[in-house]
C-alpha cells in the first residue's frame, strides 16, 4: 500500500470515526449559503462571528472537526498531524476568510477531487450512513468558530 493511500484511508477512518462518534448536527437550522464566483462564501453564516477558541477545540477534536488527521496545525500538545492535506501554518496569511469558509463548508466547490469532507453540505453526498443523511457534520455556529480559529493562524 503506499504512503498515499495509507494516509487517505486514515484520514477517511478518521472522518468516519468522528462522525460516527459525535454525531451529526441537525439538519433543522440549515442556512441557505451563497458562494462568490466559485471561491468564497463572504457572508457569516450566523450574522455573528464565531468563537476562535471554541474553534480551535472543534478543529482539534479527533471526533469532531478532525483538522488534524490531514493537515499539519500549530498544536504542540497533539502529536501525529495528517500531511495529506496543505498545511494550516499561516492559513489565514494565504486565504481570506471567505475562502477559508467555503473550503469548510464545502471544499469540493474549489477542488472537486478532494478527500476533505463538506462540513456543511447535505446535498449531492454517496454513501451516507442513513443515520447521517440530510446531517450536516458541524452546525452553522460550529463553522463559523473554525473559520474564526482559522482566522488566527497568521504568518509572523
Amino acid at each position: 500500500m503506499s504512503r498515499f493511500t495509507a494516509a487517505v484511508l486514515v484520514a477517511l477512518a478518521a472522518f468516519g470515526a468522528a462522525a460516527g462518534w459525535t454525531g451529526a448536527a441537525s439538519a433543522d437550522a440549515m442556512v441557505k449559503v451563497t458562494i462568490v464566483d466559485e471561491t468564497s462564501i463572504p457572508e457569516s453564516l450566523t450574522g455573528t462571528a464565531g468563537d476562535p477558541i471554541e474553534g480551535r477545540k472543534l478543529a482539534i477534536n479527533r471526533k469532531l472537526g478532525n483538522c488534524l488527521a490531514c493537515h499539519t496545525m500549530p498544536v504542540p500538545e497533539q502529536a501525529f498531524h495528517g500531511e495529506v492535506g496543505p498545511t494550516l501554518i499561516g492559513v489565514a496569511s494565504r486565504l481570506d476568510e471567505g475562502e477559508i469558509r467555503l473550503r469548510v463548508v464545502n471544499p469540493k466547490v474549489v477542488n472537486p477531487d478532494t478527500i476533505m469532507p463538506s462540513f456543511y453540505r447535505t446535498e449531492g453526498l454517496h454513501l451516507v450512513m442513513k443515520s447521517f443523511k440530510d446531517k450536516p457534520i458541524l452546525t452553522a455556529q460550529q463553522v463559523e468558530d473554525v473559520v474564526a480559529y482559522l482566522m488566527t493562524l497568521k504568518e509572523e
